[in-house]
């Protein structure tokens, strides 16, 4: 057997991407199919139900709940600033009136006369979808979004916090294998995606969020700085909605481990450029990686060729990484794939592969150990 499929992230100097921009609500699309758009240009814009307000004028006026009607002075439907004049009682003989001046702007939306509330609908909350990958539209969902197209440069990772970011690519390590450490943040680093290389610490991630950086990537974390810099134990199975004032992604795993070779290659070949990052993480049903996004030049697309392999094919030649003990996270390509199922150590029996890694050696492992590096 000279072939078998296993999942893998993907690595690539190019590759053509596409990604859904989609409104929560149904609203307005705002471009067209064949318009070039930049990665912060709005694309779809919509508003969402303002906030719910309750007002309880039985209480507030001291009046039955019945009595409420009677003394609105704003109806259904009527648009309320802070400060109206919402309902006043009718008083003693016309005097000694007391009126509720409102503390809120919105709509109002019901009056009940059972609980004495009235309800107010707070000013709709604008929103806005913009592309956040440069290039092309290629598809309009009526009322609800955009599909864009763009050759790219590909990396994804294995774990991620943080959402969306755009930002120039700068690297802080000379070498792949090199830890990224606070001295390695500079000023210069402001607004830009920062390239390490093995493990990232967490002086060096704090120092990146005063700088002003917008994301960090390197190879691998430690599970303890994580939870320092987040300030909480991450025990969730999605990622991405943090608030913590940039996005971080580890590309190999967890612990001292360095970037891969071809991915640190890549990286680096495209400092300066514009990327769009995510680090969104999904590990359960519909597993979503953070990603590394580089849109092409012209000149860029002339020469970088898409890979030829099939997604998730694994061959002789292909890249892979090793996921389980006892050669966790080392990088190297298929030197074989026996067709037949061989006893492991365990005594069990599984299809295995030879990997040749980059220190020149030859380990064969279970294949169920390796995921494919896409590209």
């Amino acid at each position: 057997m000279a072939k078998a499929y296993t999942p893998g992230l993907k690595v690539t100097n190019r590759i053509t991407h596409r990604c859904r921009r989609i409104l929560p609500i149904d609203g307005e699309v705002l471009v067209e199919v064949g318009d070039e758009v930049g990665a912060r240009d709005i694309v779809a814009q919509t508003f969402m139900p303002g906030d719910v307000i309750p007002v309880n004028l039985a209480n507030l006026l001291s009046l039955p709940p019945a009595d409420v009607t009677e003394c609105m002075l704003k109806q259904k439907g009527d648009k309320i600033e802070i400060g109206d004049p919402l309902a006043r009682t009718k008083g003693i003989f016309g005097m000694m009136k007391n009126t509720y001046v409102s503390r809120h702007a919105g709509t109002i939306e019901a009056v009940s006369e059972v609980t004495g509330q009235i309800i107010l609908r707070g000013e709709p909350i604008p929103v806005q979808i913009d592309a956040y990958l440069a290039g092309r539209v290629v598809e309009v969902l009526e009322s609800q979004g955009v599909v864009i197209e763009a050759d790219v440069s590909f990396v994804q990772g294995i774990f991620g916090i943080g959402g969306e970011a755009h930002g120039r690519m700068t690297m802080a390590c000379e070498r792949h294998d090199q830890e990224l450490t606070a001295d390695l943040i500079t000023e210069e680093m402001n607004d830009c995606v920062i390239i390490g290389g093995a493990r990232m610490t967490y002086e060096a991630i704090s120092k990146a969020r005063e700088v002003g950086a917008v994301a960090v990537v390197s190879g691998g974390m430690d599970d303890q700085d994580l939870k320092d810099f987040l300030g909480y134990d991450l025990g969730v199975a999605i990622t991405g909605n943090e608030d913590v004032g940039l996005t971080v992604i580890v590309t190999e795993g967890f612990g001292e481990i360095a970037m891969a070779v071809r991915t640190f290659k890549l990286l680096k070949s495209r400092e300066g450029d514009i990327a769009a990052v995510n680090g969104a993480t999904q590990i359960r049903a519909g597993v979503m990686r953070p990603e590394i996004l580089i849109p092409l030049s012209e000149e860029e697309k002339a020469h970088e060729q898409e890979s030829g392999h099939s997604e998730g094919l694994l061959e002789i030649g292909r890249p892979v990484r090793i996921i389980r003990d006892p050669y966790f996270g080392m990088i190297g390509e298929v030197g074989g794939l026996p067709a037949e199922p061989q006893t492991l150590d365990s005594g069990s029996k599984a299809r295995v592969l030879e990997v040749a890694l980059d220190s020149g050696e030859s380990v064969v492992v279970p294949r169920a150990n390796v995921e494919l590096i896409e590209g």
